[in-house]
């Protein structure tokens, strides 16, 4: 199919909802838009957090382990000061891991990372933006120096995120893939979950987190420019990340944490209307499909760093370290496949080893999946909730 230059033209006026629904013709051409819109929109629009129009890098505040603040006040302040994102991805048991930060952006996630992970650890920052590349690979020096490495383990590359062939990223090269605010800028988001398990080790994680939606968003939400670059235009209904991940091949997303997301611009209330938002973070696993995987019980051993007395697994699981937990299979199968497996005793149901006698397991309960449900939860028990803004001139840590 040929399109003549009236075309292109046109198509690149094409409102985002068209791209979304649209022909692939017209998808290639007004993504192109879609990139080049948020390269400006980060690049030259919005050079510190306070050039933000909405509040929408919101999280639920609650203490820090220390080794995280002690982390985090390492990153050059000039890192932080460029940072948008709309969470924390801190997952568990990271020392030696390597991994993939999509959208690093000005790199402070990556700082933080390379600290956790160790001298022996990696962490990749991938970025679409140079002008946030430039400030995350000018640190590099610095940050190696806070951190006493010898070897810099930590790098920077321009490209996008569904198309991380294109940047020399082979198959299962990664521990994890993290990414903070940023699968909701992209106009194909199958293409992002699809690299990510291709990138990921068998047993691997995507630990993330972005803004989702309470259901499909109508048009002048989606074609909204500023809405689109402050992470609301993008969002996708929340049900659909549960379809979209396991197209990709991951098992259901496990939801972590979520905080509602109120919008303080009176102009952009107005567009969004009745439509909720909320950010979230979920955890995506590659593990092998085992048609024996059954339910066990599991005992945390408390050897994991900054987790030693208790493990907040996701909001249905949480490990107390020797007590005996019940697990539904999928549970089972990523504890038994992923890089938590020697922090677990795992046992099929029935069968006895040895454990603490006075334990007996809790029983699986039907797991949430429901974002909205758990911030409605948490509302009802704390009636105004405390939240602090991330991209706020004080920050969240």
């Amino acid at each position: 199919m040929s399109i003549g230059a009236g075309e292109v033209e046109r198509l690149t006026r094409l409102p985002i909802v068209d791209i979304l629904t649209g022909s692939f013709c017209f998808f290639v051409v007004a993504a192109q838009r879609i990139y080049k819109e948020v390269q400006d929109y980060y690049g030259k629009e919005v050079t510190k957090t306070t050039d933000l129009k909405t509040n929408a890098c919101l999280m639920t505040a609650r203490p820090l382990p220390t080794f995280v603040r002690e982390a985090l006040q390492c990153v050059h302040e000039e890192v932080s000061a460029k940072y948008y994102g709309c969470g924390l991805v801190i997952p568990e048991c990271l020392e030696n891991c390597w991994i993939l930060d999509l959208g690093s952006g000005s790199g402070r996630d990556c700082y933080m990372l390379s600290k956790l992970v160790g001298e022996n650890g990696h962490v990749t920052g991938i970025d679409m933006t140079e002008a946030q590349l430039e400030v995350a690979k000018k640190y590099i020096d610095y940050h190696m120096n806070k951190f006493d490495y010898q070897n810099p383990n930590v790098n920077f590359i321009l490209g996008h995120i569904e198309k991380l062939g294109a940047a020399d990223l082979k198959d299962e090269s990664y521990d994890l893939v993290i990414s903070n605010c940023v699968v909701n800028l992209s106009p194909n988001k199958r293409s992002v979950l699809r690299e990510a398990y291709r990138v990921l080790k068998t047993g691997g994680e995507m630990y993330f987190s972005d803004v989702y939606a309470s259901h499909d968003l109508p048009e002048e939400i989606r074609k909204h420019r500023i809405l689109w670059g402050e992470c609301l235009g993008g969002a996708l209904w929340w049900e659909d990340l549960y379809k979209i991940a396991e197209d990709a091949g991951f098992l259901p997303p496990r939801l972590v944490t979520a905080s509602r997301i109120s919008i303080s611009n009176k102009e952009l209330e107005k567009v969004v209307g009745d439509c909720q938002f909320v950010s979230v973070t979920f955890r995506l696993f590659k593990v092998p499909q085992d048609d024996s995987a059954q339910r066990c019980e599991v005992i945390y051993n408390g050897e994991i760093t900054g987790h030693k007395k208790e493990l907040e697994f996701d909001v249905n699981y949480k490990f107390k370290q020797g007590e005996v937990v019940e697990v539904d299979k999928e549970t089972a199968a990523i504890l038994q496949h992923s890089r938590f497996a020697t922090k677990f005793l795992i046992r099929p149901v029935g069968q006895k080893q040895p454990g603490p006698e006075s334990c007996s397991p809790e029983k699986v309960k039907d797991k949430i999946r429901d974002p909205f449900k758990v911030v409605e939860q948490m509302e009802a028990r704390v009636p105004k909730q405390i939240v602090s803004g991330c991209c706020g001139t004080k920050g969240c840590c």
